[in-house]
Formats: C-alpha cells, structure tokens, sequence
C-alpha cells in the first residue's frame, strides 16, 4: 500500500485523546481511529498533525502514535504521518522513522522560522525539504499557509518546489484565497505529472472544492468524516443541489470549530467527541485549553443543527 499511495480524495487528520495525567490513552486513540476509518470513501488518515497536538508531542511519542496507528488501521487504510519540527536534521529523523513505523505518506509543516523571511529565500525551504525527500521514499505532501503568516509561499515559489522535489505529490492548501487556489489547483493540479491540491479551506470547503481541488486534508474530519465524504462525491459527480445540502450541514459546526481563537479548534472537536458518545474526555496538553462551557454549549447546538446529536 505504502509503494502505490497518492495522496487525494478525503483524509482525515485525526485526534489524539490524553488521560488524566495527560499521558497518550492508547486504547481510546485506537477506538478513535477505528471510528473514524469505519466511514467509507477515505483513502487515508492523518497524525501527528495540529489535530493531534504535535507540537506538544515528544519524537518517541510522535514514534508512538504512528505505531498505534499504522496497526490499529494500516490494514484498511494508508496513514499520513506529520513532519512536524524546527531543524532540517530532526525532520529527517522524523521521516525516517514514520517510512520504517509504517506511513505510507508524509505531511510537512514548515518550521517555525521560516514565517521570518524564508519565502524570500526559497532556498532554504528548497535545501529543508530536499533534506526530508533524501532521508525517505515516501510521497510528500507540503503544507501551504496564507502568504501573510509568513509561512506561505508564492505560486512561482510552489512551482520551483514541486521541480526541485520529484517526490511531492501533493499540496495541503490553506493559502485561504479562493483566487489564489484556483491559479494553484489549475497549475499544479495538470500537466504530464501533476500534483494533487487537498483543500484544507473547511470553513469554506464546498467553494474550495468547487474550484477543483483534489481532495480534503481536515481535521474536521476526525469528527465529520461521512459529511466531508458525502461533500467531495458530490462535487466530483457535478451534483451541486447535493453538494449544497451536505455543505448546509456543516456549516453550523464550521463555523463554530473554526470561530476564534482558531488555535481551539481541535479542542471543540475533542468536546464534539464526547458529546456524540465517540470519547469519554476531551483533556488538551497545555498551552492549550479546553472549551468552556459557554462554548461547549455552542458546540452542542451546533452538531444539533447538523443532525449529528439529537435535541
């Protein structure tokens, strides 16, 4: 599965449930991912991503879940593992790892510093990058952000990427520009040898999808996997009376996970679990903060409008 993968169609980033002491719970990450898998039409899932608090994750725990997940679901579908670190070396390390634990794909954050200037200098995520594709066989799947976080990078920048590095094969756009994603998708997205763009615009994922974009990288997915698939089908079978119906769904809990203070968004989704039955808690690492309960009962209304819990 690991040699034949490419990344697109709908993949959830899943969520990484802690105890009490705030130590992995195994047996609940394992059920989770068993739940999230059962949904038909993926064609993978994610972690070691935002979704599962990475960055608060040591390398032998980020070892771990990949361990976890590669034998809870590797049988059924590919995993994505995240390249989630601040050196070149560390992320090679990583990729090395994930390809030897199992992965059948790797996803790319950008170092923090590079949000300082490295798009000016695309030679370095050029030299990061190589760096990873060196230490792995694995397909890549590089993470774009908005040009004004720092992070993003230009179309032109991308382009040079994708040549410069045979094995990305896919983007995870968050450029959060619909002008720009449609340049992107029709550039990137064509040609002999073209790279898959997987929209992670959810708070407007029907537009995103719409505009032609390959597939869906969601952390949302982790909790409305069945909705996003039933979305992408509809869009791909050109059906957009059904496509809207299922986009009406999300939108109240969209619009509720991706509220501010965005860094709560996989949090509200924890709580979205345990109000559906799928978790027994919803405990986040510090920095980060659970959902008060103002909110949790925001995120209750939500997934009542969207049909998922019943009044």
């Amino acid at each position: 599965m690991k040699d034949t993968y490419q990344p697109r169609g709908v993949i959830p980033a899943c969520l990484l449930p802690f105890k009490q002491d705030l130590s992995i719970d195994k047996d609940a990450f394992q059920r989770h991912l068993h739940d999230v898998a059962a949904t038909r039409g993926l064609s993978a899932l994610t972690v070691n991503a935002h979704s599962t608090e990475v960055g608060c994750c040591s390398f032998d725990e980020m070892a771990q879940v990949l361990t976890l997940a590669v034998d809870a679901v590797g049988d059924k579908l590919p995993v994505v593992g995240g390249v989630f670190a601040e050196s070149s070396a560390d992320a090679a390390r990583i990729a090395r790892m994930s390809e030897r634990e199992g992965a059948s794909a790797l996803l790319v954050f950008p170092p923090s510093n590079f949000s300082i200037g490295a798009s000016v200098r695309p030679q370095i995520i050029k030299d990061h990058l190589r760096r990873i594709a060196d230490a792995t066989s694995l397909p890549l799947i590089y993470f774009q952000f908005p040009l004004n976080s720092g992070f993003g990078v230009r179309l032109e920048t991308l382009q040079e990427l994708v040549d410069a590095v045979p094995t990305i094969r896919a983007i995870k756009d968050y450029c959060n520009d619909p002008v720009l994603l449609e340049k992107t998708v029709r550039t990137l997205q064509t040609g002999p040898n073209p790279v898959q763009i997987l929209t992670t615009h959810t708070a407007w994922l029907l537009a995103s999808l719409v505009i032609g974009c390959g597939g869906v990288l969601s952390g949302s997915g982790s909790t409305v996997a069945s909705l996003q698939v039933e979305l992408f089908e509809a869009v791909q079978a050109g059906n957009l009376v059904q496509a809207k119906a299922v986009a009406d769904r999300l939108y109240p809990l969209n619009s509720v996970f991706y509220a501010d203070p965005f860094l709560d968004m996989h949090n509200r989704m924890k709580q979205a679990q345990v109000m559906l039955g799928r978790m027994t808690s919803a405990h986040v690492r510090p920095p980060l903060l659970a959902p008060d309960e103002r909110e949790q009962m925001r995120i209750r209304s939500a997934l009542r409008a969207a049909g998922l819990l019943d009044s």
